[in-house]
Parts: structure tokens; C-alpha cells; sequence
């Protein structure tokens, strides 16, 4: 579907997407990838339709950037948020697809979070001198009991 189209909205979703979104950004960031390079392959389930992994790695990349990391609620994003609608031209593939192009592309996954982290050392938004990654989880104790 083209996304200038009109269809479900009186609005083209083209015209609904701000020049300046987030969308936008990874639209035009895993368009300008060498995804055979990386090492992506179309998704291909017994039964499933195959999608093509640009369209899927937009889709886990948008997820990843808006904290929504199941592939059950990215399915979900794909039938109800309109950037998702733009971002796979109103594709949906199934939870299942989404799941099995994460589980069968790990190194081609980290190959893209390198280019993005190089991408932004060419346009000076980062230094890449030092990267920290805080994964500590602790758990608070603030029931009525264990106060005081």
C-alpha cells in the first residue's frame, strides 16, 4: 500500500506522519542499509507470509526505540498506531514473523546497531569514546511492614 494513499483514514497517512518524526528516521536509516551485507534473509514461516526484512527490522528498530519489545505488541502496533500503519505501508505481519526475524537474525541485528552507532559518529551527535550500559535491577521494599 502506498502510503499517500487514501483508505481506512479520510487523511492519507503520509499526510499524518510529521516531516520531522521518529518514524521518519528509521524509515530512511534501514533504507539506506545493506541488509544482504548484514546478513538478513526474508522471513519464511510453514503458512506464514513471507515479509521482507527491510520491512520487519523498521518494525523491531521503531519498537526498540518506543520501549515495545514482545512481538505480540508489535503486532498489535501494526493494527493500531498510525506511524506503524506508515512505517510498513499497513502491512501486519503476524507475532510469530516478528519472532522468528529476531531469533534467526541475532548477528545481523548487532551488525545494524553497530552501523546506527557509526552513523552517528559521522554526524558528531555522539564522540564513541565511552559506551555504558547500566543493567542493575534492585527491588525496593516499601510495604507497610518493612518500614520503620
Amino acid at each position: 500500500m502506498d502510503p499517500a494513499q487514501f483508505g481506512l483514514f479520510a487523511t492519507p497517512l503520509e499526510a499524518m506522519i510529521p516531516a520531522d518524526a521518529e518514524v521518519r528516521v528509521v524509515a530512511a536509516f534501514v533504507d539506506q542499509l545493506d541488509l544482504p551485507a548484514l546478513g538478513f534473509k526474508p522471513v519464511q514461516a510453514d503458512g506464514a507470509s513471507a515479509y521482507g526484512p527491510d520491512l520487519l527490522l523498521k518494525l523491531y528498530l521503531y519498537g526498540y526505540l518506543n520501549r515495545i519489545r514482545s512481538s505480540r505488541q508489535l503486532q498489535r502496533a501494526c493494527e493500531v498506531n498510525i506511524e506503524v500503519m506508515w512505517l510498513t505501508g499497513n502491512l501486519r505481519p503476524k507475532y510469530h514473523t516478528i519472532a522468528d526475524f529476531r531469533k534467526n537474525h541475532p548477528k545481523a541485528l548487532k551488525a545494524v546497531f553497530k552501523e546506527y552507532v557509526l552513523l552517528l559518529k559521522d554526524w558528531d551527535l555522539i564522540a564513541g569514546q565511552r559506551l555504558a550500559v547500566d543493567g542493575t535491577k534492585i527491588h525496593a521494599q516499601n510495604a507497610p511492614r518493612h518500614l520503620g
